[in-house]
């Protein structure tokens, strides 16, 4: 089986490609960026140069390819969504020319929703067009990634966290190599067939307040969050150079799930997946400190 994955550096890519190379697979890697893949992956691995959003290097990158691994890359944009609609293409190109029959999806929680939640509404559109395609599909439907508190590092060295969220409410979140696990065995598992939904939601739902307490118990120093307007939030993204549609965009991933929005998928021994956030702080978070010099616990 020849099974191609896309965004290979990626929070879930890095591992996905790992676990598949330790699965015996010898997977293709799809980049913008090959000189980038590490050197102890090379003797396992295949490497074609591909844009996501370039239908044509797409195409050319995945003949022969039997199943893929993809992902909609999120890069900072003046129109994300039509970003999202050419990666989108890329994709249903591939698998048309290419005679692909199988596609693990990395979707979001909220693209059930379809419409009315930023950025995520570019993974919904590209859940549709693969529903109108004759193959077997799995879109992987992932709750918030831990990663994402390393999005903002100032906030989190000064013990000050941020969100347009009630504190209070909790919602699925997830590590990325649970993701990745989850991907893998999808990838090698040749029972499942048509189209399905697999939500990945992490171990627990957790709220920004107990997230907020985890990391003041872990890393040894206060670590509080506050709730903030909206338009606060999207002034932020835009003073930190964001286009003002890419800052609408992210802010909406946001509020589009905030009010009366049920996943789709329950929570279930199918949908949990076993890494907590404390595990992920202790083995990712608190060592990056050690390298980095942020993070640092207090004495």
């Amino acid at each position: 089986m020849r099974i191609a994955v896309t965004t290979p550096n990626g929070n879930v890519g890095h591992h996905l490609t790992r676990m598949l190379v330790r699965s015996g697979i010898r997977p293709l890697l799809l980049t913008r960026h090959p000189e980038q893949i590490s050197p102890e992956l090379m003797p396992y691995v295949d490497v074609a140069r591909a844009d996501s959003q370039n239908a044509d290097e797409v195409v050319d990158a995945t003949r022969g390819v039997n199943a893929i691994y993809w992902v909609d890359p999120s890069v900072m944009s003046e129109d994300p969504l039509t970003d999202y609609a050419r990666a989108t293409e890329a994709l249903i190109r591939a698998v048309a020319e290419n005679g692909i029959g199988r596609v693990v999806f990395q979707s979001s929680v909220g693209a059930e929703k379809r419409h009315g939640a930023g950025e995520i509404d570019g993974l919904a559109a590209t859940e549709v067009a693969l529903g109108g395609l004759d193959i077997d599909v799995t879109h992987l439907r992932c709750g918030y990634f831990f990663t994402n508190l390393l999005l903002d590092v100032g906030s989190l060295n000064s013990g000050m966290l941020q969100t347009v969220l009630p504190i209070d409410a909790s919602m699925a979140w997830v590590a990325p190599r649970d993701i990745a696990e989850v991907a893998a065995l999808t990838l090698l598992n040749r029972e499942w067939t048509g189209h399905r939904v697999q939500a990945v939601h992490g171990p627990e739902d957790l709220s920004w307040a107990q997230v907020a307490r985890i990391l003041t118990q872990e890393l040894g120093r206060d670590v509080t969050v506050e709730r903030i307007a909206d338009e606060e939030m999207r002034q932020q993204y835009v003073d930190a150079g964001m286009p003002t549609a890419m800052a609408d965009a992210v802010l909406g991933m946001s509020t589009g799930l905030r009010d009366d929005f049920t996943p789709e998928q329950e929570r279930s021994v199918v949908t949990t997946t076993p890494t907590t956030l404390r595990t992920w702080v202790r083995e990712e978070l608190a060592g990056r400190g050690d390298r980095s010099g942020a993070f640092e616990k207090g004495s």
